[in-house]
């Protein structure tokens, strides 16, 4: 599922009445996980952050734009932080499952069209979602900030994006937005002392330093701006300060896009200047939530730097970036609660979080659910976690060029493993959702519509889950074919295994399909159906048949 995160900033930090009101409307949406309210009584601003699939995380942020307009009178409103408007300032975030700034910048407009037709609250676009240069920073936008709104709104320059150039004064205006995901990061230092902590801050992060000449003064331009020297880090805030609760200076990093720099890149340029002046870096610390993306890859750097590959489950790389990073040194990390897929969706849940005595339990139970579609998303699961330990074996032996294809092999299979695993969950719910619209009511002709709906699209789902499979069980088979070409001889018997458990899941799935293909009713739908799965079963037959001969060949 996509994951999109969004961090709206409300004027409001004081009364409480307001702020749980506020995140009542947030908690109403299905889907949508609140993560934080953080209030700020000299502010008087608070910041909430929820998370959810982007049709979801939209809806809320609407829901919290209706209640603050609803409750907030900007009239009366003081406070120490910059502010435009009611609801100030409406960020959205990719923050994993293929979510993308395309999609942020798509909700972004959806959302702030709705605000000013259906709040009657002037919207400008902001960072990504920007409708010209001049207004992709905040911070100009908010120049003038509330009280200088109506001058603004005046000026032709300034037209919002949605909504009427008109002001609001009990509302203000709204600034709505997509950016990339901000990870706060701080680096420990073994020394109390604050001046090197920011001395190397001043040399990390992108802003940089003011420039010294040769007689040691700082350095003005022609307009008497200061020169800068550059900082090594793109796309990076940071500063030097001392946590006493902590007893060690930090050096405290803000990373704006962590595609750009990412936390292990930060955490190596500190390690490297904090060694260039008698320092050690003794670990480091996460503050809020992280992208499980910016873990892995962290994991997958660190795994590499040893000689290892990277092509290992999930859990390990979290692990691995754990301890390079040292992110335990000041206080546990717990990656059920720092990371936001995690918060959002356990990696272990469902059918498939069963030990293996519980999931066969639960198969051999009176329930027709989990049947032989879950039991063939679990052996194409089994296919793709041998394909992954073949390559891993071999890997250490290889040369530099043999390695690097045994990691993409890994990799892919750790992919298909996972993708496989969900199936297990996804089969089961698809036919529970059958189940569940049979049982609805047709007494009348339009419940009658409302069932054969429900169940068309319910068995449109229990075709496509373990068509899904057998699909998944193709791209198996030709990892498999090539861990039989690459793989040690010795793990022979693990190819062939991983062959005819991905044969299994293909031909399982295969037999899902076709019991749920008479319940289309229409004859051309059923044919285009049959046509995909006959593509997918005859190749993952072809790619698992190629594979076992080269494991005959190999025990030979």
């Amino acid at each position: 599922m996509k994951v999109i995160e969004c961090v709206p900033n409300i004027s409001e930090g004081r009364d409480r009445s307001v702020l749980d009101a506020v995140a009542a409307a947030v908690r109403e949406v299905p889907g949508v996980e609140l993560l934080d309210v953080d209030p700020g009584a000299e502010t008087n601003r608070t910041v909430y952050t929820f998370v959810g699939a982007p049709e979801a995380v939209g809806e809320a942020a609407f829901r919290l734009a209706a209640a603050a307009t609803r409750l907030i009178d900007m009239r009366v409103h003081s406070g120490a932080h910059a502010r435009i408007g009611a609801v100030d300032v409406v960020p959205f975030v990719p923050v994993g499952g293929g979510a993308t700034m395309d999609d942020c910048v798509a909700l972004a407009r959806v959302v702030g069209q709705r605000i000013a037709e259906e709040l009657g609250v002037p919207v400008y676009l902001y960072e990504r979602a920007a409708s010209r240069p001049a207004r992709q920073s905040l911070a100009e936008v908010r120049k003038g900030e509330y009280e200088g709104l109506a001058a603004k709104l005046a000026d032709p320059e300034w037209a919002p994006d949605f909504g009427r150039a008109e002001f609001n004064p009990r509302s203000g205006a709204t600034v709505v937005g997509a950016r990339p995901f901000l990870i706060a990061y701080n680096v420990d230092l073994n020394t109390d002392d604050r001046k090197p902590a920011h001395d190397i801050a001043l040399e990390i992060r992108e802003q940089g330093r003011r420039a010294r000449g040769p007689d040691g003064k700082f350095l003005k331009d022609a307009a008497g701006n200061d020169v800068m020297k550059p900082g090594r880090l793109p796309a990076v805030r940071a500063v030097g300060w001392t946590i006493p609760e902590f007893g060690r200076a930090q050096v405290s990093i803000n990373l704006l896009d962590f595609a750009v720099t990412p936390p292990h890149a930060a955490f190596e340029a500190v390690r490297e200047e904090a060694r260039a002046r008698g320092l050690r870096v003794t670990g480091s610390e996460l503050v809020g939530l992280i992208p499980l993306d910016a873990l892995l890859a962290a994991g997958r750097h660190y795994l590499a730097a040893q000689g290892r590959t990277p092509a290992v489950p999930e859990p390990d790389l979290v692990r691995a970036a754990r301890l390079s990073l040292g992110l335990d040194d000041v206080k546990p990390f717990d990656p059920a609660g720092a990371v936001i897929e995690y918060r959002l969706a356990p990696r272990e849940r469902g059918l498939r979080a069963l030990s293996l005595v519980g999931f066969a339990d639960e198969l051999s139970r009176s329930t027709p659910a989990p049947g032989g579609g879950s039991v063939s998303a679990l052996a194409g699961a089994m296919a793709g976690g041998l394909a992954s330990m073949v390559a891993a074996l071999t890997h250490g032996g290889a040369d530099a060029a043999k390695r690097a294809a045994l990691e993409e092999l890994g990799t892919a299979a750790q992919a298909l493993k996972d993708r496989l695993l969900v199936a297990i969950d996804d089969d089961s719910a698809a036919f529970d959702a059958i189940v569940a619209a049979r049982r609805l009511p047709k007494a009348t002709p339009g419940q009658q519509a409302e069932r054969e709906a429900a169940i068309l699209a319910a068995t449109r789902r229990a075709i496509e889950v373990p068509l899904s499979v057998v699909e998944a069980a193709a791209e198996l088979g030709a990892l498999v074919e090539r861990a039989a070409a690459l793989g040690m001889a010795a793990a022979m018997s693990d190819v062939g295994v991983a062959a005819w458990c991905a044969r299994t899941a293909a031909e399982g799935a295969a037999l899902n399909v076709r019991i749920n293909l008479p319940g289309l009713p229409d004859e051309a739908e059923r044919a285009g159906w049959a046509a995909r799965l006959a593509t997918a079963l005859d190749a993952a037959r072809a790619r698992c048949e190629a594979a076992l001969a080269a494991v005959e060949r190999g025990l030979d």
